[in-house]
């Protein structure tokens, strides 16, 4: 089908533009973005008083197929997706068997294939097995449609094998990214070290098992002139040192997930296990750290870091419920309403964090409204509030600490290839 979405605020970061456009959808690309178009079409969206942008671009998703089923597929993840605003999703590796091999990407390409609402990248493991013995085969993963490789879940101990990993990487023009993590340091912790797990009698987990590895890494980094991206940074140590290699010209990148930078360790005190993740939530200095670093450009990306886990799983002692909690569908709202109504950044600066750089930095066919382009497209209403329900989560499973919570800003409609594979049923508009 051709479309025309008119009389939107056209944010496209890739092209400097902001502003009133309409936009041509035909063959599953963009054709045109200009003002007042008067094609022929199959059907015009009136967008006025909504932003349209580039599909939203996650670097960080589990979707636990195969293998874990009973907490997300690719089809519910996607459908979560979708519904987020994201047309593209990068799922971690850490499945059952892990992403290891050709094979095992080439068997999650045929569920996408199969299953998937949105586009879905693959980040292949960095080792076997993700168990930190012996580097996989990454030249033969690319080769099979892997777009990076990661331990996700895991940091890569030992630092021999990390170097090895990385001239790997920079010779098969692979970026590494990295679970920055040092399992020594953080072992049997469940909360931030501090007056918090003090207070809640829990085992913390320090900064510097974070920190620290980050240090690592982007020595090493430096070392092997490799690509490395920082996943899920959440204290404002990991932060300056980005800062600090960035302004020395190592090739590194990196994100932090929205539950970073609207919660703080505070929230853990009623032992909601919603509140458990990995890394964990950090004291308000780091999170006021993080809005910072994503204002002048430290920070590259917010991704959603979306770990879904079974009501059965989260239900349990703190100590005992697994870390992780999901993030697709609250992602976008949650980063306008810390980040763009808090005028942190625009919402140029917003659409660039979540669209623009994460296909960037995996050098993905996404991200812009260029013409060419694969019609991957989101609009938005920015200033539509709504309470985020439990029955309404498009997910397999529910552990959010964001549910009841009023949100600001929801996606309409979503094009992924020219396809629109969602249309909020408020927003329906009769054929024009």
């Amino acid at each position: 089908m051709r479309y025309i979405i008119k009389h939107g605020r056209v944010i496209d970061p890739a092209n400097k533009i902001d502003g009133e456009l309409d936009i041509l959808v035909a063959g599953g690309s963009i054709e045109k973005a200009e003002k007042s178009l008067t094609e022929k079409c199959d059907k015009v969206i009136d967008a006025k008083g909504r932003i349209v942008a580039p599909g939203l671009v996650d670097l960080h998703a589990h979707l636990r197929e195969p293998g874990r089923e009973d907490k997300e597929t690719v089809a519910s993840g996607t459908r979560a997706a979708v519904r987020g605003g994201f047309t593209t999703v990068t799922c971690m590796p850490n499945t059952e068997p892990a992403i290891d091999s050709p094979e095992v990407v080439r068997r999650v390409r045929d569920i996408v294939a199969k299953d998937a609402l949105c586009n879905v990248a693959i980040a292949g493991a960095i080792t076997l097995s993700r168990a930190g013995k012996r580097i996989a085969d990454f030249a033969k993963m690319k080769e099979a449609g892997a777009v990076a490789v990661s331990d996700d879940g895991s940091s890569v101990a030992d630092s021999a094998l990390m170097e090895d990993a990385l001239k790997a990487a920079a010779l098969d023009a692979v970026t590494v990214m990295c679970h920055c993590e040092d399992a020594k340091l953080s072992a049997q912790g469940v909360v931030n070290m501090g007056f918090i797990s003090t207070k809640m009698g829990l085992k913390g987990i320090s900064s510097a098992s974070e920190y620290e590895i980050v240090a690592r890494d982007i020595e090493l980094a430096a070392k092997t002139g490799a690509a490395v991206h920082i996943c899920h940074v959440s204290c404002k140590e990991s932060v300056e040192l980005i800062r600090r290699a960035k302004s020395a010209g190592v090739r590194v990148t990196a994100e932090t997930a929205p539950h970073y930078f609207a919660l703080t360790e505070d929230c853990c005190v009623t032992y909601d296990t919603n509140m458990k993740m990995n890394p964990p939530l950090r004291s308000k200095e780091d999170a006021d750290a993080l809005r910072k670093a994503i204002a002048d450009g430290t920070i590259d990306a917010i991704a959603t870091d979306h770990a879904p886990h079974t009501d059965s799983e989260k239900d349990v002692e703190f100590d005992y419920a697994p870390f992780g909690v999901i993030g697709l569908e609250t992602a976008l709202s949650l980063s306008i309403m810390e980040l763009v109504d808090s005028k942190i950044v625009s919402w140029s600066g917003l659409i660039s964090k979540l669209s623009y750089n994460p296909a960037k930095i995996l050098g993905l066919k996404a991200g812009t409204l260029s013409k060419g382009a694969p019609a991957d497209i989101v609009i938005i209403d920015p200033n539509k509030e709504y309470i985020y329900k439990k029955e309404l989560i498009e997910s397999k499973s529910k552990n959010s600490p964001f549910i009841g919570w009023s949100l600001k800003g929801k996606v309409t409609d979503v094009f992924v290839g020219g396809k629109r594979v969602m249309e909020d049923e408020e927003y329906r508009q009769p054929c024009l």
